[in-house]
């Protein structure tokens, strides 16, 4: 860890000028810096930007567990946790002070949730599918090709029916406000054993391979119906694994690839997008609750806010830094890694969804589809959201979704 850097200065500046200033203060100042980011600068940045926090005295200090997301990570994938800290601090003059504490300080992708309910923060990140391990709800939104596209999500997330097929019974059985979230569809990232081997183009060519699962239930349905060997493993063990051959690959999305530090053990990024990747954020709803009608409308404009910079900013940073692309540009994480893209035909995706999505396949979904609905107050979860992700173009581009504030029907 000594020595990692964030961007021009070592994680040792970085810890010193965080240190002095607070590490909310320099995470926020290091986030509007960019290029510019030398240790002089963030120094000076993180004074300023503690100065004018201090300035008001809150009302209420939210405890912010990001998992393991910081500065450097969040220039890597455009989540939005950091600009939503900052816009919501700006919206309420201060009112609202956000203590934001990432890097896996205090909570991990698979204990957040349950940290909020516990009250040991007041908010999270982390994507919903590890949450489904404390929140079973969430598994709703990870049903086999529900959504065609990142732009269906987006459409989803914006709709006020998104209250009634998800946040509605979020916050009834796990006591969650469900905020905004980045969207991306999840596919295949073989390990360092694929690096030699041709590039994937069939189903056939993954199949009966031992691939790393994260926390979500049905994100396991799906690759056991189609042959891919699904293994918990912890994430500690995950990179290890994809190097050493021992995991084949591990199922996630291009972006969490290079914000985690997988891209030196990643050969090839296979883009099945067989179900969603997001990564979102939410808070307490006792703690929501609290803050009053009028700090409560000040939360909700900033998520919408947030949800639009995901919407922009994660979309042109797959490419321009990630480098999800079947060619990737020049100097992204993909190309400096040779992370080879394996962008896969629509008849090959057609046939995974014939293989495991409900739509075609509904034996194995019966009983997690049954218990959603019922926690739905007997909805039909899965048909519903399959027929609003398809309201759209299958081929829109997810910039051009229309925003709309999904909380005021």
């Amino acid at each position: 860890m000594k020595n990692q850097q964030f961007g021009k200065l070592t994680r040792r500046d970085f810890m010193n000028i965080s240190g002095r200033f607070g590490l909310t203060s320099t995470l926020l100042a290091a986030s509007g810096l960019g290029a510019a980011l030398t240790t002089s600068s963030l120094a000076r940045a993180a004074e300023q930007e503690e100065k004018k926090r201090s300035q008001t005295t809150p009302k209420h200090t939210l405890r912010f567990g990001a998992s393991g997301f910081n500065e450097r990570n969040l220039d890597l994938q455009k989540s939005g946790q950091l600009f939503f800290a900052r816009d919501l601090e700006a919206r309420t003059n201060g009112a609202i002070r956000v203590e934001f504490m990432g890097s896996n300080e205090v909570c991990n992708q698979l204990d957040c949730v349950s940290k909020t309910q516990q009250g040991i923060v007041d908010m999270f990140s982390a994507s919903t599918q590890n949450s489904a391990g404390g929140a079973p709800y969430y598994n709703v939104l990870d049903f086999a090709y529900m959504f065609p596209s990142t732009a269906s999500m987006f459409h989803f997330f914006y709709d006020p029916r998104s209250e009634k097929l998800l946040r509605e019974p979020l916050r009834q059985r796990h006591n969650i406000q469900f905020l905004f979230t980045h969207c991306d569809l999840r596919g295949l990232m073989m390990g360092l054993k694929w690096k030699d081997k041709p590039l994937v183009t069939k189903l056939e060519d993954i199949q009966g391979t031992k691939n790393r699962v994260t926390g979500t239930q049905m994100g396991r349905i799906a690759m056991q119906q189609l042959n891919l060997n699904p293994v918990p493993v912890a994430w500690e063990e995950t990179l290890d694994g994809l190097r050493q051959g021992l995991l084949d690959g591990a199922e996630t999305w291009m972006a969490a690839v290079a914000y985690a530090g997988m891209a030196p053990v990643v050969s090839q990024a296979v883009d099945l997008q067989f179900f969603a990747g997001t990564e979102h954020t939410a808070m307490s709803l006792p703690v929501f609750d609290k803050l009053g009608s009028d700090l409560q409308d000040q939360v909700m404009e900033s998520a919408y806010t947030a949800q639009i910079f995901t919407q922009g900013m994660n979309e042109a940073g797959r490419t321009q830094i990630v480098g999800a692309a079947e060619t990737p540009i020049p100097g992204t994480v993909f190309a400096k890694n040779n992370v080879r893209v394996a962008p896969l035909s629509d008849e090959v995706r057609q046939q995974a969804a014939e293989m495991c999505a409900p739509e075609f396949n509904p034996k194995p979904w019966e009983q997690w589809r049954e218990r959603l609905n019922g926690w739905a107050g007997g909805i039909d979860v899965y048909q519903e959201i399959h027929g609003i992700a398809r309201e759209i173009p299958k081929d829109m581009a997810a910039v051009n979704v229309k925003p709309n504030r999904w909380w005021r029907g």
